[in-house]
């Protein structure tokens, strides 16, 4: 083992006068710092206010790699849903027709919102709802998959939801888990003193949604069988179960973005009576029934649709 090498005549007092120097040049530097220093706490990183409007990021900005592949091939499911992912859509609906703007658009349920809002419990089900649990829920109603070739939703762990959840994940980016932010879901109408009425629906749907939706609330297909607009009611549309089949629902989604590109322009009451219009419209069944009209009612439509109900003499839900 080297032994330290001895001290040389006269280090002691130049050591002495070394330490003395650094502790002085010490002492300056820990006073102006305290001196310099705020009271005021020390900020986080910058992340989204929860009061503040959220922009998702741009699709120029998805990064190349697998993870940028989920992405892309996500949005493609979300945007042409019966061309990429048709085994398992029974009607002529794309997610983006709801979740407008490719799932970007504030009190459309843009998808960056929901994506910090779950897990979550959902009345709904009776339970915590993951993601992957809620994608699910939205073929099954939504896209009326029991109708589809498949007659299911995707199967759990299907590369459909994963490329889907990597799309939701990459328009969420910078958005604060677990708070609501706005423009999450749809605009909530407050009730009017008229309530609402489909034959003063049927008024605002000619006026206002026919020209583009049909007469028939149809819409227009093209020759491959999608739809450049969809169907409101009737086969191709969404079933009973799904959320639009509810007034308060439909009446939010239409007040912020009815007419198309001409949001907020109806008014409340204009909103609520074509949302009871076209929700008093047939539509496929609901799948959660097992037993009777009636008693599917009890248990899924206690309040807030026309299942269950006469209208012109029919009683809906039974096709």
């Amino acid at each position: 083992m080297t032994e330290p090498l001895p001290p040389t005549p006269g280090d002691d007092g130049d050591a002495q006068r070394i330490i003395f120097a650094i502790s002085v040049t010490l002492l300056i530097l820990v006073v102006t710092y305290k001196v310099g220093q705020s009271d005021a706490p020390v900020s986080a990183p910058d992340e989204v206010a929860a009061d503040a409007a959220f922009s998702p990021p741009t699709d120029n900005t998805i990064p190349a790699g697998p993870n940028g592949d989920a992405i892309r091939r996500g949005r493609l499911i979300f945007t042409a849903t019966t061309a990429h992912a048709g085994r398992y859509v029974g009607n002529g609906l794309t997610c983006s027709n709801c979740h407008l703007d490719a799932g970007r658009k504030a009190d459309a349920s843009p998808m960056w919102a929901a994506w910090v809002s779950y897990p979550a419990y959902r009345a709904k089900n009776g339970r915590v709802n993951t993601m992957e649990d809620r994608i699910r829920d939205c073929f099954l109603y939504s896209m009326n998959a029991p109708a589809s070739k498949a007659g299911t939703p995707p199967p759990y762990g299907d590369n459909i939801y994963r490329d889907l959840q990597s799309y939701f994940a990459w328009l969420a980016t910078g958005a604060p888990f677990g708070k609501p932010l706005p423009g999450r879901g749809f605009m909530k109408l407050d009730a009017t003193p008229l309530g609402h009425d489909p034959d003063r629906g049927a008024t605002v749907f000619a006026d206002q949604c026919a020209s583009c939706h049909g007469a028939d609330g149809q819409g227009h297909a093209n020759p491959d069988g999608t739809y450049a607009i969809p169907s409101l009611w009737g086969p191709r549309s969404y079933n009973w179960g799904a959320g639009m089949a509810g007034v308060a629902t439909a009446a939010g989604f239409i007040k912020a973005n009815m007419p198309y590109g001409q949001g907020n322009t109806l008014t409340d009451q204009q909103a609520w009576d074509v949302a009871a219009y076209i929700d008093s419209r047939e539509r496929p069944r609901d799948p959660r029934q097992t037993a009777t009209v009636e008693d599917a009612r009890k248990q899924f439509h206690a309040k807030g649709d026309y299942y269950g109900q006469k209208v012109d003499g029919k009683l809906l839900g039974g096709s």
